[in-house]
């Protein structure tokens, strides 16, 4: 029987899911997600849609992200090939852990996921070249709910694994307001 194991976070209601890996000589298998598995161990999210993204080159930004209430998407994501540095930020107004954020390594090799929960800012950046990222998220893209918060914004002191004058971001991640300033919705406790 497949395991699953779940691993608490210093964020609050942000966790790291490991599922058992079944290796040989021809490779492994693993069950990225099985609902009652995942029901079992507290994780009741309804996902409505599966997401992939590819970056070519080692240093690719995509953050920080999130989409506002009544939008917001809980993820589950992991790194299918490559390796990436993965990023949270708490943007809930009342959580014990606003506005810290902590970073985690997902891997083709360690087959760790991350829950995302509604309510952060999620961005992370690849450390290999054609990192392919795969994620649930349990709502639809709103584009007028489209929100993020700048990579590098000082108030909170994100420390990327690589210098900023090496990292590649699309145009709209390079103008995300600072923490500050950015439209928040979010309170702590709603939305769970």
């Amino acid at each position: 029987m497949v395991k699953l194991k779940i691993i608490d976070t210093n964020l609050q209601d942000v966790k790291l899911v490991e599922t058992d890996v079944f290796g040989d000589h021809r490779g492994f298998f693993t069950e990225t997600y099985t609902q009652n598995k995942f029901q079992n161990a507290g994780i009741n999210v309804e996902f409505t849609q599966d997401n992939q993204s590819l970056s070519v080159e080692p240093g690719v930004l995509r953050g920080m992200h999130y989409q506002l209430a009544p939008y917001a998407q809980t993820k589950l994501l992991r790194a299918v090939t490559g390796v990436i540095y993965d990023v949270l930020v708490d943007i809930r107004k009342g959580s014990p852990t606003y506005s810290k954020w902590e970073g985690y390594i997902l891997s083709e090799y360690n087959h760790r996921q991350l829950l995302v929960p509604k309510g952060f800012a999620h961005g992370f950046v690849t450390l290999t070249p054609n990192v392919n990222v795969a994620y649930k998220v349990d709502g639809y893209y709103a584009p007028e709910a489209d929100g993020g918060i700048a990579y590098d914004d000082p108030d909170i002191g994100i420390e990327w694994p690589m210098p900023l004058e090496h990292l590649i971001l699309s145009d709209k991640d390079t103008k995300h307001p600072r923490l500050k300033d950015a439209k928040l919705n979010f309170v702590y406790g709603e939305g769970k």
